[in-house]
């Protein structure tokens, strides 16, 4: 569709931000609701239900019965494999309607929502699906008097509480291995961008998922999401988002009942070019296209760039023009590549941070305003900060938009330890052609993902997430079972 479609199916969609709970649209108990509103207008989409605390005691309580009863978890894993497969191919069935609503909500372009984020949440939950019953249990080598059985059992009650940069993707990521491993799931969207999820819920029933199963509870974080992690009957919390908070629901987790708490936090990643980078056209092109892609609203988005001196002139020659590229458009338009920020509060946030560069010293060579004004949305300008001190706060802190900082460096061991200078750890890359700096850099930076000549390099068998504050968990791969899952023996004498 061109973006004149797009805006016509916009003014036609039907917005229903009511909970899911035990397989029905609920109003919040309390009746209240909260204002849906489009980053890229300002329009009221709708209202959304204000979730608290008796609507996740109902929602945790349809979760816990659905799991106690074995209505998912006692199904025959291919039996839950085909229905987690019908799942995803009834997301794909929904591609258009789930786009739109993921761009009406959150600001990223229509192109993307469409082609990136609607087949990744769909390609998760069918490879999820698919492992179901692929994953064997093990047996002890012990003596011959015993048989030592170690199995995996479903942990109970899963509460997922994501972002909203990748509503549907975010989503997947958790649902998707928690329901494979035979867990009931509590799912809260961030309040910033809830449609998709409550549609995901509706989908998955349609695709014979059990009511109460999955439910999802939109409201604030320090009201459903404090609810969820304060919980004494949910028995495991998935996190993605903010530092902060991912400190607030381990410290509740702690202080309910000890439930287990992964979260996968901030970064700051830095994106390492050295002189003998063996493709200069490529290293340009993945440093400028995966900081702006998503508006900068990436947790590992490359915000740091530190460039050998002796060719940072022609790197910069080479990055100044394409900077252009990324100038925010309408998010409706599929030729727009870089769309709106979230809202009103994060822009203020972005703003602030291109402030203190300005302040601190920091030579702006591109950018550093708003953009697009007269929409009424909330959108910023590409930016792009040279001669950058690792000192400073846009050096060191997550700024989580459009703001790129070009750092430079003669030495490679420098470069990592300013690399590795900040509480973050999620991703790195170097670029260079000689390979054993490759791996020596790879394994000196402290990150859960270190990229080599490329950048954003990715696939569902591969876990994500980082060390230090980027959070203890992985989403992703084989691994996230060992989040949703709990160890068992048992031990049987047979001599």
């Amino acid at each position: 569709m061109d973006g004149k479609q797009w805006h016509e199916e916009a003014q036609a969609i039907t917005i229903d931000g009511r909970a899911v709970i035990n397989g029905e649209r609920v109003a919040a108990c309390s009746g209240e609701q909260f204002d849906n509103i489009s980053p890229i207008d300002g329009r009221t989409l709708g209202t959304t239900a204000r979730c608290g605390l008796a609507d996740v005691d109902a929602a945790v309580a349809a979760a816990r019965a659905a799991f106690e009863d074995r209505r998912w978890a006692g199904q025959a894993p291919a039996q839950r494999k085909r229905t987690m497969i019908k799942f995803a191919d009834a997301i794909m069935a929904h591609k258009d309607e789930l786009a739109l609503l993921e761009t009406l909500d959150m600001g990223k372009p229509i192109k993307y929502s469409r082609s990136v984020d609607v087949p990744a949440a769909a390609n998760c939950i069918r490879w999820y699906g698919e492992a179901i019953d692929k994953i064997y249990d093990e047996i002890a080598p012990t003596g011959d008097d015993s048989l030592a059985m170690i199995t995996r059992e479903p942990v109970g009650v899963v509460a997922a509480i994501v972002p909203w940069n990748y509503p549907m993707i975010m989503a997947a990521w958790k649902i998707a291995p928690a329901l494979a491993a035979g867990n009931s799931v509590v799912l809260k969207p961030s309040e910033k961008s809830p449609l998709t999820a409550l549609r995901l819920a509706e989908i998955a029933l349609e695709a014979g998922i059990p009511p109460g199963v999955f439910n999802v509870v939109p409201g604030y974080g320090h009201e459903a999401g404090a609810a969820l992690a304060l919980h004494m009957d949910v028995d495991c919390i998935g996190f993605t988002g903010s530092t902060k908070v991912g400190k607030q629901i381990m410290q509740m987790a702690g202080q309910s009942n000890l439930k287990r708490a992964w979260t996968e936090l901030g970064g700051k990643s830095a994106n390492i070019v050295c002189a003998d980078c063996p493709d200069i056209d490529a290293a340009v092109s993945a440093a400028i296209g995966a900081i702006y892609f998503n508006q900068g609203e990436s947790c590992n988005a490359p915000s740091r760039l530190f460039v050998e001196e002796s060719i940072k002139d022609a790197f910069m020659e080479k990055a100044l023009p394409m900077m252009a590229r990324y100038a925010p458009g309408d998010p409706l338009d599929e030729a727009t590549i870089m769309g709106a920020i979230v809202d009103a509060t994060q822009m203020k946030t972005v703003m602030g941070y291109i402030e203190q560069g300005k302040q601190a010293g920091a030579r702006l060579l591109f950018g550093g305003a708003a953009a697009r004004i007269d929409t009424g949305g909330f959108y910023v300008a590409p930016t792009l900060f040279d001669q950058v001190d690792s000192s400073m706060t846009i050096a060191s802190e997550e700024i989580f938009g459009p703001v790129l900082s070009v750092l430079s460096f003669t030495d490679i061991d420098d470069a990592v330890r300013q690399a590795n200078g900040t509480p973050y750890g999620l991703q790195a890359a170097v670029w260079t052609r000689d390979i054993s700096k490759a791996i020596q850099t790879a394994r000196a930076l402290r990150a859960g993902t270190v990229h080599v000549n490329q950048y954003d390099g990715d696939d569902i068998t591969v876990p994500f997430g980082g060390y230090k504050q980027s959070g203890n968990g992985r989403d992703k791969s084989l691994h996230a079972f060992d989040k949703y899952t709990e160890l068992k023996t048992t031990w049987i004498q047979i001599g």
